[in-house]
């Protein structure tokens, strides 16, 4: 078996089509341009990356881009007051404030100092309670995305057992979340876990999301299974840099059925969601209907 190559790269391009095409009606029917604000506080190389192409795939999405990048120095207090005119800021549909932040600054305190409505990260207490719940919430956008990727290759993920490999915040507990409710039954393992390798085994869809290069192997797959890796790790092989995933992908590839690669997988539909989270909290802020397929 070789299994299918699930391009994130091509769907995240897709999605960001529907959402400019979405964006173009909103402002041609409502005079309305959803507005994205990023704040970046000090100078992390990869951070200062990620908010630069988030900027220029906003704009070509036809978004308003408003980037805040502030000394490392800066005050939690500071932090606070700009959050809180954003906030106020009616041109501003979604804040995301970029983490790591600085240690001298409660990161818990920031994120649950936004908006609920304009949280496009999903990380605010009261997103996190209403997902967990079931009920609207703004989803956190790795998660968004990799159950996208599931729902297309699948189509309906009823009754399919799924291992989310990594219990954080930001992936593990909220794609568990989201697999429940596309009726999955669903097993969080992490470090901890007893028998990992076999826990893994028995599932239909590993998400792997732990952040330790290819711990996953293909005798951890079971026959068929779809793999979705979120890991990201730089690693160095034979005197180059090079990325790779949580998953060894060559060995997993011979008995998945279909598989992320890294780079090019999950990755680029992180930005996608978030452009697509955004234009949700602009619609939901106007009372306009939600644009089907860009949500949970």
């Amino acid at each position: 078996m070789v299994a299918v190559k699930i391009d994130g790269k091509a769907f995240a391009e897709a999605v960001r089509r529907d959402v400019a095409a979405h964006v173009e009606r909103l402002q041609s029917d409502h005079s309305i341009t959803p507005g994205l604000a990023v704040v970046l506080v000090g100078e992390d190389p990869a951070s200062e990356v990620y908010v630069r192409n988030k900027g220029k795939q906003t704009r070509e999405c036809g978004m308003a881009s408003f980037e805040h990048k502030l000394e490392a120095t800066t005050s939690e207090a500071q932090l606070l007051d700009l959050v809180t005119s954003l906030n106020a800021d009616p041109d501003v549909h979604g804040i995301l404030v970029q983490l790591p932040l600085p240690a001298h600054i409660d990161s818990d305190k920031v994120l649950n100092a936004i908006d609920p409505a304009k949280d496009v990260d999903g990380f605010h207490v009261s997103n996190v309670g209403l997902l967990a719940t079931g009920q609207k919430a703004m989803v956190p956008c790795t998660p968004l995305g990799c159950l996208m990727l599931l729902r297309h290759h699948h189509g309906k993920l009823d009754g399919l057992n799924a291992v989310v490999l990594g219990r954080s915040n930001i992936v593990g507990k909220p794609m568990a979340q989201l697999l429940l409710r596309d009726n999955c039954t669903v097993t969080i393992a992490h470090s901890r876990s007893r028998d990992l390798e076999n826990i893994v085994r028995s599932a239909d869809i590993v998400i792997a999301a732990v952040g330790r290069p290819e711990i996953v192997t293909g005798a951890w797959i079971k026959s068929g299974a779809t793999v979705i890796d979120v890991g990201i790790n730089r690693v160095e092989r034979d005197g180059r840099k090079r990325l790779v995933g949580d998953v060894h992908f060559d060995t997993a590839a011979e008995v998945a059925a279909a598989i992320t690669p890294v780079p090019g997988g999950v990755g680029p539909m992180t930005i996608a969601c978030l452009l697509a989270n955004t234009l949700m909290a602009c619609c939901r802020a106007l009372g306009l209907p939600e644009p089907s397929g860009l949500t949970a």
